[in-house]
């Protein structure tokens, strides 16, 4: 190699760290300490201790820097700098230490540093020192130095101090104005945020896509999309839109504002989308209740050859939990394996939340176990899959083992809703009334909607229809849909035709056209063989153009979904279903079982009711998967209604008949039945 002056080689080790590589730099130290005598100069010295600090070798360059005679503030700040751009906060505010005891004084390129590494480690304390020697060293009045000061008050809480630094600073470039702006969404005050962005409009300030994406993160908290859309038009004008990064933050916004038919024509628009802008899209579509296309946009991603982010990945996850997908939710967890992100947190609560929603709670079990770290989520979807699965008593304990485990989890308002949730479904009346008046004392918890809702239907599902119906009338805020729904299903399970009709009108009013609640008050009606009341409830439904939807289930075989409705007829192999429901009704009137004829919703005679309530789809999806699914595998069903009584008699005793295990998810909750019985205990 010729000989190369010290600007050539320090060229050289600044090449290295532009192309983040550690090998171009180690053959550039190699040739410096070829070509130059011992000690290096200075300046060569302080290249070397940038690069090995921002290509994360800390010890090289905290030796290097060791072996310098003469080190400067910008020997010093080149290895805080990259502790800090590396997340090694704590190593670089020992760095600042270490060089202040050296007398060697900060300038504008280090306070920046040291004040990000306090605002990440939380140390409001270590700030204020840091601030205070920063205007002592005259430095902050500096733009940048005033500016990350500002965003490490933010980030530690101390409100009022980021507020008098703002006010104070002599100029406020767009970095303080995006600090402000992000700082107001991450701390839960998008209002400031939105009047933080007109301000620095009315100041002549031109937003930038981080100011962009702050202010869309802004109007979808407050879930404001006309004011999202004013700004979708002011980046159309001034042409940001095809800043991929706006456009990614545009699908973000109106996903979470359920406009997603919006966000695809965003997403459409973008003419190199990055894996941000596929993550986002994949997520538009879970929040939207669009779980297939979000699987869908997911596969189109993989086949352009996007790889799957931790992200990406929960967000399917999410989906697959939505569908009741277990073996694609499988497939997903295998390719999280793959690309070696189950360990995240996120990922791993999203597979807890997976398999419990799925009906596997023993993987759901096993995935808890295995995180190397668990948060909030992880601890809710656990108690939720447990809840899904009506086992109060392990939801119970969980509970108890998540307040108690020293691990700094603190119970939030979906925690007691999970928990009082199990408590209904397993009938636990005693043990969930104690926990709902234990919850502003015990854990500063309100109680919402939500909680009233499962404590009604707690006392319902126990039969004390009348003294839930009290309960609700001395609430103390204006009871919900799903309040009044919990006491009308209690209606429809415990013959209470006049309290329903209460309740009933309670919804019709809260949501006029919301068919499943007509519906529950007809087959209400319908059970009591009020027929005619039944029928004036169809007749008011078809008059107001209220459709009900069809009641289908549907069962996977061999990655294909079968879908079955009532009577249905059509299925390419429905000879073969029909001469297995008569061999299982056959058996089944051999061992004791009567069908339960007040699930017929028409006036019609005993024999014509049983041949009704016997092709209910949830049979139909039953009878095939006894003919397509291998013995010992369970049978999975999803019915996108409750199931009926009805059938969840005749499939506890077709489990027995046939000794196979049906798991049936419908829009209530699991039901496992085996050898006779359900998980459920009867009590749904």
């Amino acid at each position: 190699m010729p000989f190369l002056n010290p600007k050539a080689l320090a060229w050289l080790v600044e090449s290295a760290v532009s192309t983040h590589s550690s090998l171009i730099g180690r053959a550039a130290h190699a040739q410096i300490i070829k070509t130059l005598n011992t000690p290096l100069p200075s300046f060569i010295s302080n290249h070397l201790v940038n690069m090995y600090s921002k290509l994360d070798h800390p010890n090289t360059a905290q030796l290097l820097l060791s072996l310098n005679p003469v080190r400067s503030v910008v020997t010093w700040t080149a290895l805080i700098s990259g502790s800090v751009q590396n997340g090694h906060f704590s190593s670089a505010l020992l760095h600042f230490s270490n060089m202040r005891r050296e007398s060697i004084q900060p300038n504008d390129f280090t306070f920046p540093c040291t004040f990000k590494a306090s605002g990440s480690l939380r140390s409001p304390l270590t700030g204020r020192q840091l601030h205070a020697l920063a205007v002592k060293a005259g430095q902050i009045s500096d733009i940048f130095v005033g500016c990350s000061a500002f965003d490490m008050y933010c980030k530690t809480g101390l409100r009022e101090e980021a507020r008098k630094m703002f006010d104070e600073m002599p100029e406020r470039n767009i970095a303080t104005w995006n600090a402000y702006i992000s700082n107001s969404v991450l701390d839960g005050r998008p209002r400031d945020a939105i009047r933080a962005f007109i301000g620095f409009r009315f100041e002549g300030g031109e937003p930038n896509s981080i100011t962009c994406c702050a202010f869309f993160n802004a109007c979808s908290d407050m879930s404001d999309l006309r004011l999202g859309c004013q700004l979708h038009g002011f980046v159309i004008r001034n042409g940001s839109d095809s800043n991929v990064s706006v456009a990614n933050g545009l699908v973000d916004f109106y996903g979470k504002c359920r406009q997603f038919e919006l966000a695809e024509m965003v997403f459409d628009a973008i003419i190199r989308p990055n894996d941000v802008s596929w993550s986002s899209m994949v997520a538009a579509y879970v929040q939207n209740d669009e779980e297939e296309k979000a699987c869908l946009i997911f596969f189109r991603a993989r086949r352009v050859g996007v790889e799957p982010t931790d992200f990406m990945i929960s967000s399917v996850l999410s989906a697959c939990a939505g569908l009741a997908g277990l073996e694609l939710g499988r497939s997903m967890h295998a390719l999280a394996v793959k690309a070696c992100v189950e360990g995240n947190v996120y990922v791993g609560s999203a597979l807890v939340d997976m398999y419990g929603k799925c009906g596997s709670i023993e993987d759901s079990e096993r995935s808890f176990d295995e995180m190397p770290e668990r948060n909030l989520i992880t601890w809710n979807a656990m108690i939720g899959g447990y809840a899904h699965q009506g086992r109060a008593d392990m939801a119970l304990a969980f509970f108890e083992e998540m307040t108690h485990s020293g691990n700094d989890v603190i119970p939030n308002y979906v925690t007691l809703v999970c928990v009082l949730s199990a408590c209904s479904r397993a009938g636990s009346l005693e043990e969930g009334m104690e926990i709902f008046e234990s919850m502003r004392v015990r854990h500063g918890i309100e109680p919402g909607s939500e909680h009233y809702a499962c404590i009604v239907d707690m006392l319902g599902r126990a039969g004390m229809v009348e003294k839930a119906y009290e309960f609700i009338k001395k609430m103390p805020i204006r009871p919900t849909v799903s309040v009044w729904g919990a006491l009308l299903g209690a209606c429809r399970v415990y013959g209470k035709p006049e309290l329903g009709k209460i309740a009933a009108d309670k919804l019709f009013e809260l949501d006029p056209q919301d068919s499943g609640n007509h519906v529950l008050l007809s087959n209400m009606f319908a059970a009591a063989r009020r027929w005619e009341e039944a029928t004036v409830v169809r007749k008011e439904m078809k008059d107001v153009g209220i459709k009900k939807g069809p009641g289908c289930s549907w069962v996977t075989v061999k990655n294909a979904v079968h879908v079955f409705q009532a009577k249905g007829t059509s299925h390419e192999r429905n000879s073969e279903i029909q001469a297995m429901l008569a061999k299982l009704r056959r058996e089944m009137k051999a061992a004791g079982y009567i069908p339960d004829i007040n699930f017929a919703l028409y006036d019609l005679e005993d024999e014509e009711k049983e041949t009704e309530v016997w092709y209910h789809s949830e049979k139909l999806a039953l009878a095939f998967g006894l003919i397509c699914i291998p013995p010992g595998v369970p049978i999975r069903i999803t019915k996108n209604l409750r199931v009926c009584g009805d059938c969840h008699s005749a499939i506890k005793f077709i489990s027995g008949i046939v000794s196979r295990e049906i798991i049936v998810r419908d829009n209530n909750r699991f039901h496992r039945f085996r050898d006779n019985q359900c998980s459920c205990r009867d009590y749904w």
